[in-house]
């Protein structure tokens, strides 16, 4: 009998000026057509802050660093358990409309709502909302 394991997701909730890198998973990836932010499995012995940071740098060609652990989850898939970290990160060099983000877009904090993201990230999307009301004078 196979060893069931979870994954470790590090996740790179990258904030610039109010706004966060936002993608959407591709036709025939797991969770197709749903939103995410940069981020996926943890290589062996890395841990989820640099996973997170790397690939973000790989998905979206964006250097960040990673500020703050925003929320830990544990979800169940379908396909399998995953342990979720999502880091709040701020790009290294200011981005420019130039920077090619491949297929990554920059979202206001009010529109995270409106675009679908997987049911696991509800409560980051709660969280970046209750810190933009917690900052708005």
């Amino acid at each position: 009998m196979a060893e069931f394991r979870r994954k470790t997701i590090g996740i790179a909730v990258v904030e610039h000026q109010g706004c966060y890198l936002v993608g959407i998973r591709p036709p025939g990836a797991s969770l197709a057509g749903f939103a995410e932010f940069p981020g996926g499995k943890c290589e062996q012995g890395e841990d989820p802050a640099s996973a997170a940071a790397r690939e973000c740098l790989e998905e979206t060609g964006l250097r960040v660093k990673v500020l703050e652990l925003l929320t830990r989850r544990l979800y169940e898939y379908a396909y399998g358990s995953v342990d979720l970290h999502f880091y709040l990160c701020h790009p290294l060099e200011a981005p420019t409309a130039e920077h090619d983000l491949h297929g990554f877009r920059w979202e206001a904090v009010a529109s995270l709502r409106s675009i679908k993201f997987p049911d696991a990230n509800v409560p980051v999307l709660e969280l970046l909302e209750q810190r933009a009301r917690a900052t708005t004078p």
